[in-house]
C-alpha cells in the first residue's frame, strides 16, 4: 500500500492573497483539492494525509469529506517548519504501507504519469524524485552580488514533487534527522545524510508550484490545453 503526504501548512505570504494559498482557487476549486485528486485513482495510494495548520484542521476535515476517497483521508496539523509537518503525518501512516510519496500541496498539475514513474522507480531503487532539467544559466553570487561560480546546466535539475520513498528509509530519514536537530530543503535531503543513493525520475514543466499570484494564470493556461480534462 501507498500512503500520500500532502504538506499545506504553509502561510504563503509572498502569495498575498491573506490565507492559505493552498485554499485558492483554480478553474473551480481548491489548489489543494486538485493536488489531492491527482492521486485520488492510482489503485495502489490507500491513503492520504493532509497536512494543514492547527486552525485549519476543522475546516480541511469538513472540505475533505467531498474529496474522491474521502474514507482513506486524514488531516493532521502540522509545525512550524515543513520538516515538523511532515514528521507528524508519518506518525499517522498506516503501518501496512510500504511506500510513501511526499507531494506539495500547491502543486495542483502533477500528472498520473509522473506519479506513477515514481511509484515504479522507488520499488526499485527505494528512493526517488521528480525533477526536470534547468533551462537557464544558474550562477553561484557570493554576499557582496558578485558572481563566484557558474555550474553546468548540463549538471542541474530543478526539483519538483512527488518525492517517493519506502515507509522504512523515509522514517529512519526524519528520525536521524530529529536526533541531530537537522533542517533540510526537502525529503530527499534527509534521505541522502543516509548515504543512500537518490534516483531522478523526469517530470514535467507543467509541474509548477503555485507561488505568486503571477501562477496562477500559468496554472489556469496548463489546465486548459490539457487534453480531455474537465470543463472549466
Amino acid at each position: 500500500m501507498i500512503s500520500v503526504i500532502i504538506p499545506a501548512a504553509g502561510q504563503g505570504k509572498r502569495f498575498g492573497a491573506g490565507k492559505n494559498k493552498a485554499f485558492v482557487l483554480l478553474a473551480g476549486k481548491t489548489i489543494l483539492e486538485r493536488a489531492v485528486e491527482a492521486f485520488s485513482d492510482i489503485p495502489e495510494v490507500g491513503e492520504t494525509i493532509i497536512v494543514v495548520a492547527p486552525d485549519e484542521v476543522d475546516d480541511i476535515t469538513a472540505q475533505a469529506r467531498l474529496y474522491p476517497k474521502a474514507e482513506t483521508i486524514k488531516v493532521v496539523a502540522g509545525g512550524t517548519e515543513r520538516q515538523y509537518s511532515i514528521q507528524n503525518a508519518l506518525e499517522k501512516v498506516d503501518t501496512g504501507a510500504d511506500i510513501v510519496l511526499v507531494h506539495d500541496g500547491a502543486r495542483p498539475l502533477v500528472s498520473r504519469e509522473v506519479i506513477l514513474r515514481v511509484i515504479e522507480e522507488v520499488k526499485k531503487n527505494s528512493a526517488a524524485i521528480v525533477a526536470v532539467p534547468v533551462k537557464d544559466t544558474i550562477k553561484v553570487v557570493d554576499s557582496d552580488g558578485f558572481v563566484s561560480a557558474t555550474p553546468k546546466r548540463s549538471e542541474l535539475w530543478a526539483i519538483q514533487t512527488p518525492q517517493g520513498f519506502t515507509r522504512e528509509l523515509i522514517v529512519r530519514a526524519y528520525q536521524k534527522a530529529s536526533d541531530e536537530k537537522f533542517l533540510g530543503t526537502d525529503d530527499a535531503s534527509l534521505i541522502e545524510r543516509l548515504g543512500i543513493p537518490v534516483k531522478i525520475v523526469l517530470g514535467e514543466y507543467e509541474n509548477i508550484k503555485i507561488t505568486t499570484p503571477e501562477d496562477l494564470p500559468i496554472a489556469n493556461m496548463f489546465l486548459k490545453g490539457r487534453r480531455g480534462t474537465e470543463k472549466l
